[in-house]
């Protein structure tokens, strides 16, 4: 087996000190620029590779920036993380991702991961069943950053990034309220995930002040994938009377309903009408085009990455706690899916 080349060994060879080559190596002002480049040359050429982990452990950074997400396999994760990485790789930032596959239980496992490797920030949307956060208090005692977006940790003093999703869930179910539904279901996935609370209540809102009574029996929960719109529908089917509006927490989900319920003979907007959430493509392509609340990923990505960077840029340590809430703006877009009335020329 061959052994590493050292900065010996091309001092050795080259007939400088171990201390020019070093200095050399990091680019010192002090070496000159020919020495500089007869050194970078025999460096490649003898194979010599840079000790990161060593440099890292003396200037007590990695330059390695933490990400847990729920599922990598979402449209919306995917345009967060580019986001994300946009803003990092700019400042010369690498990311370590992984998922927790929404289990409490392999988020700690990620965190612990993401501890070990001494990420200098963490980046966080929480799994669908966290309901607690101790297993980031080792970052917190070390004065790492950690900022959550999306699915944010309910306790204060933590900063997150989200949109305001309880004017999103009114938005949604005024709109159908004002194509003429009076009997809307509300498709959510798990309450302890701050996203889907907030969307019920703005759905409760909205209904309130429409003078809509509010049934539980309306509100079906879900995991949100293809398959759990299919199971929806088939529930939608067995009741009496049928509902005429459905509001659904995911584009994907509210996608194959409409393709479950068109199969069975529903008319998709005459019988029901039908808003999904998150602007994924699954919502341009499904026919009729379905109504969503464009859901801002890539800039949630951005501005969560920009205030991780500045932060550690500050040299701040401890705590993110400038804000506790970075608030995004959403938007409803209506297309066919929800228009029973014909929109005004």
């Amino acid at each position: 087996m061959n052994k590493d080349i050292t900065i010996y060994d091309i001092a050795k060879n080259l007939g400088v000190s171990p201390t020019t080559v070093s200095r050399a190596l990091n680019d010192h002002p002090a070496v000159n620029p020919k020495t500089k480049k007869r050194i970078f040359d025999a460096a490649d050429q003898m194979g010599y590779q840079s000790n990161v982990f060593a440099s890292n452990l003396r200037s007590k950074r990695t330059n390695n920036i933490g990400i847990i997400v729920p599922r990598l396999n979402s449209s919306f994760q995917s345009s967060v993380l580019a986001g994300m990485e946009k803003v990092a790789n700019e400042a010369g930032y690498n990311l370590i991702i992984s998922q927790s596959l929404e289990s409490y239980e392999k988020e700690k496992a990620n965190a612990r991961s993401m501890f070990n490797s001494r990420v200098d920030g963490l980046l966080v949307s929480l799994a669908g069943d966290t309901d607690k956060t101790k297993h980031f208090q080792p970052f917190m005692d070390k004065g790492t950053p950690i900022l959550f977006f999306d699915r944010v940790a309910s306790q204060s003093g933590h900063t997150g990034v989200v949109i305001d999703n309880s004017q999103a869930g009114y938005n949604a179910t005024q709109h159908l309220i004002q194509q003429g539904c009076k009997n809307i279901i509300h498709v959510l996935g798990n309450l302890k995930i701050n996203v889907y609370g907030e969307r019920l209540k703005g759905y409760k809102y909205a209904l309130m002040d429409h003078d809509i009574p509010f049934t539980q029996e309306n509100i079906l929960h879900s995991d949100l994938n293809e398959e759990a719109g299919e199971d929806i529908a088939h529930k939608i089917l067995s009741m009496d009377p049928l509902p005429d509006g459905l509001f659904v927490s995911n584009d994907a989900c509210a996608a194959s309903c409409i393709r479950s319920l068109k199969q069975a003979g529903i008319k998709i907007p005459e019988d029901i009408a039908v808003v999904g959430f998150n602007n994924d493509m699954i919502s341009r392509l499904i026919e009729p085009n379905l109504t969503t609340t464009h859901y801002p990923g890539y800039e949630m990505g951005e501005v969560a990455m920009k205030n991780l960077i500045n932060h550690l840029t500050d040299n701040t340590e401890g705590v993110l706690h400038n804000t506790n809430t970075i608030t995004l703006r959403s938007e409803l877009i209506i297309r066919a899916s929800s228009l029973k009335k014909k929109l005004e020329p």
